[in-house]
């Protein structure tokens, strides 16, 4: 991949996670501002980026339309949009819905609680394999050999005092995540945040798995864990539509 087009990706992503001004992505990049607003000029002229009125630039509207296309294309997420929605209107929070796509594992929906704290994750993102719920009840399912590849890009960060740092570590809790059926964020990126998660298991194996997320001070493990059966229900009725 020639240099400007790994520096375009790398500016699409930057305006993804927060809108920026020339100046500020000159200064990232460690460019002149003139040579990036080129390189800006050209992102809007394909429509992977637009410039707001505040003069910071932010993901284009084509690019938005690219994803949403990509996302509508995921079965997983389709089958599961309604089983989805009906299990918020009755647990609350937030839940999401994550697939395994080849070697990675992505935000594919989510439905938040309108009058909650917004959570971090955002759709179409990769999930952090190893301090998520959902990213962990996957792994629980799948092959060694497949696990490997899913984790090879893992930076095994420490955010929080529950963060697990390494690979053994990791594997001991899949281990018993497998026999248990279930997974847990105990504040293992975001200290005040927790989260419990079951995985989705069609005849194609572990396709995804959905999650039910709350701020600890609002429901703690021990309350996130007494919706558990109905997540399952939920995680089954996705599967046999899946088929």
């Amino acid at each position: 991949m020639s240099q400007s087009v790994k520096r375009a990706a790398r500016i699409v992503d930057s305006i993804a996670a927060e809108p920026k001004t020339v100046v500020q992505l000159a200064e990232e990049f460690e460019l002149h501002r003139s040579t990036m607003f080129r390189e800006l000029q050209s992102l809007e002229e394909v429509g992977y980026a637009r410039r707001r009125k505040d003069g910071t630039y932010t993901l284009g509207f084509h690019l938005v339309s690219l994803a949403q296309n990509s996302l509508e294309s995921i079965d997983l997420r389709d089958v599961a949009s309604g089983p989805l929605r009906r299990l918020h209107k009755v647990v609350g929070n937030t839940v999401h819905l994550a697939a395994l796509m080849d070697d990675s594992i992505i935000y594919v929906d989510k439905v938040e609680d309108a009058s909650g704290v917004r959570m971090y994750s955002r759709v179409g993102a990769p999930v952090r394999t190893h301090c998520s719920g959902v990213g962990k009840a996957i792994l629980a399912n799948i092959d060694v050999g497949h696990r490997d590849a899913v984790l090879a890009s893992t930076d095994w960060a420490k955010y929080t005092e529950n963060t697990i740092t390494t690979r053994s570590g990791l594997d001991v809790e899949l281990a018993a995540i497998a026999e248990q059926g279930w997974a847990v964020d105990d504040g293992e990126f975001e200290d005040f945040v927790n989260c419990v998660a079951v995985p989705i298991i069609s005849r194609a194996g572990a396709v995804g798995a959905l999650s039910l997320t709350a701020i600890r001070m609002v429901e703690d493990l021990d309350q996130l864990k007494t919706r558990l059966p109905l997540m399952q229900q939920t995680a089954q009725q996705i599967a046999r539509e899946l088929g």
